[in-house]
């Protein structure tokens, strides 16, 4: 009953709206494969149709994308809805001015229908830059079926991986791993163990600097090198022997050899898929006792932006209110973007039966799992890089712990005063 009189609220609220914005002809832009785009545009017409916009719909695939809009952006050509990767953010709104600010139409878009830290993911400098179509983060992720067989149980913290890690290899064979990390996995478990420990995310949102000091960073790539040396995780260099597979397409995953990762709640059914009978669990973030914070990943996986060059933006706010929180959108879009932000939209989405139980219980850990908001500087393809190539040098024994902290410190700090 409470969904309902929700939905005839917004309906009442935005048909209001409607009368006094007036038939506008709108654009919107987007990335993605032919599901996505067979999903949008049934969308835009449904929501077009409802408030009498029409919305021309711009539409590619992921690559070239960000040049598009960056080359639109420059000339002020940009669509009236954009979807805007998360990490674009900072790129074109550094200050919070590059695109419209979506507080001034909150009497258009129900923001109630996102949590305060969702819409300070999508805010630059305090101006509600985009709203999130839907949340992902990092969860971890293990192999049921593999744990039983071996009698072993899944582990709840650090120090019982440690365990199970041994307890693997004498039931299972030395070849058993309980957990994957190598390239962004290890960057993200490394940067995992560091929020953990000091409460603290990578970038001081005020300073635009690095918030960990060199010896908890360090601290942290110890914990990693403890996890090769143990047996906890395949080394990157043997993961490189073995041709740099992706773990959803490694014989050692579909086995049960490698056991558990930490990955996307959105990709779950994509690690699911290959194990063939095994179940995959999703579990609560691994932590210690003495963590400051469970250190949770999350991060809109995408936002929904409108140009500050529009010239009928509460026009366009409407049509992004009817796709992410009103039936005639949310139906058409679906999960053509993953399980949806939008309080309303997921509920809706979940009582239909169109979302798999194991992606809402992977989804719900990472909602209610804790730590500091994260900044989409985190995943700057420069700063990414620092961390990536460092990790390659320790991992090859090149240098040690203390040095690759203070080298990606540096590194990351060089990029970060460009903003």
């Amino acid at each position: 009953m409470k969904l309902t009189k929700l939905f005839l609220a917004t309906a009442l609220a935005a048909t209001s709206l409607a009368q006094v914005a007036g038939a506008a002809d709108l654009r919107m832009s987007w990335w993605g494969g032919d599901s996505r785009h067979k999903a949008t545009q049934a969308a835009l017409k449904a929501c077009g149709d409802k408030y009498g916009h029409t919305i021309a719909a711009e539409f590619t695939g992921w690559d070239g994308h960000l040049e598009k809009v960056t080359t639109q952006i420059a000339g002020g050509t940009e669509a009236d809805i954009m979807q805007i990767n998360w990490p674009w953010l900072p790129l074109f709104s550094i200050n919070g001015d590059g695109f419209a600010d979506l507080n001034q139409y909150k009497d258009v878009i129900d923001l109630s229908q996102w949590s305060p830290e969702e819409l300070a993911a999508g805010s630059m400098n305090g101006k509600l830059n985009g709203l999130s179509v839907s949340t992902t983060g990092r969860v971890f992720m293990f192999n049921k079926t593999a744990f039983e067989k071996a009698g072993v149980a899944i582990p709840k913290t650090w120090d019982e991986l440690f365990a199970a890690a041994k307890q693997l290899k004498e039931k299972a064979g030395p070849d058993a791993y309980p957990m994957n990390a190598v390239k962004e996995t290890a960057v993200l478990l490394i940067s995992l163990y560091a929020t953990q420990n000091t409460g603290k995310d990578l970038v001081d949102p005020a300073k635009k600097k690095v918030a960990w000091t060199e010896d908890e960073l360090a601290k942290a790539i110890d914990f990693y090198g403890k996890m090769v040396k143990e047996g906890v995780v395949v080394s990157q260099k043997d993961n490189a022997a073995e041709g740099n597979l992706n773990l959803f397409e490694s014989p050692k995953w579909a086995d049960g050899r490698i056991s558990g990762s930490y990955e996307w709640d959105s990709t779950f059914s994509k690690y699911a898929d290959p194990l063939k009978g095994q179940v995959l669990e999703p579990v609560g973030i691994l932590k210690n006792a003495d963590a400051k914070t469970e250190g949770v990943y999350r991060k809109p996986s995408m936002v929904f932006s409108i140009s500050k060059h529009s010239k009928n933006p509460k026009a366009a706010a409407q049509i992004v209110n009817c796709l992410l929180n009103e039936p005639e959108g949310i139906t058409a879009l679906g999960t053509s973007r993953g399980l949806p932000a939008s309080k309303v939209a997921a509920k809706m989405l979940t009582d239909a039966g169109k979302i798999e139980p194991q992606i809402v219980a992977a989804h719900d850990i990472i909602m209610k799992a804790t730590g500091p908001t994260v900044s989409p500087l985190n995943e700057h393809p420069e700063i990414r890089a620092v961390f990536l190539d460092t990790l390659e040098e320790y991992a090859y024994e090149q240098i040690d712990s203390k040095e690759a902290a203070e080298q990606i410190i540096e590194g990351v700090n060089d990029v970060l005063a460009k903003f």
